[in-house]
């Protein structure tokens, strides 16, 4: 970890992925949008949530972001990524602006290829750090 605050991300991000109904593997994708970057920031989640969509054997067209508008249960910047057939759940992630730019962590299941996520992420341009939940 690059500092103190990614090693506090680094820990937080992986208990989010202890054992659960899901096995779950998850990313923190660092990047350079500040506050105001707002579509950026969700540009860029759709992205990496299509990445991870692809690695998980779904066609990115497939699915949808559920952004949970309508639910207490979700945050400002928490989001979805499930199918639309059946709302099967492909990945979730939180974006934290920290330090004056945005981190996204987002997680998804274990069985998705991890290192091929991490490299497509990387091919995107964005520095992201792998998060195993084992």
């Amino acid at each position: 970890m690059a500092d103190t605050i990614d090693d506090d991300l680094y820990r937080r991000t992986k208990a989010l992925l202890e054992p659960g109904e899901i096995d779950l593997n998850g990313a923190i994708v660092h990047t350079d949008y500040d506050g105001q970057a707002d579509v950026q920031m969700m540009q860029a989640t759709i992205d990496v949530g299509d990445v991870i969509a692809t690695h998980s054997g779904h066609d990115p067209t497939d699915c949808y972001v559920y952004s949970g508008n309508d639910d207490t249960d979700f945050s400002s910047n928490q989001h979805q990524g499930l199918t639309l057939e059946d709302e099967e759940f492909v990945w979730e992630c939180q974006q934290l602006l920290r330090e004056g730019s945005f981190d996204i962590v987002i997680y998804y299941r274990a069985s998705a290829d991890h290192e091929a996520i991490l490299d497509d992420i990387r091919d995107l341009g964005f520095d992201v750090t792998g998060v195993r939940g084992d």
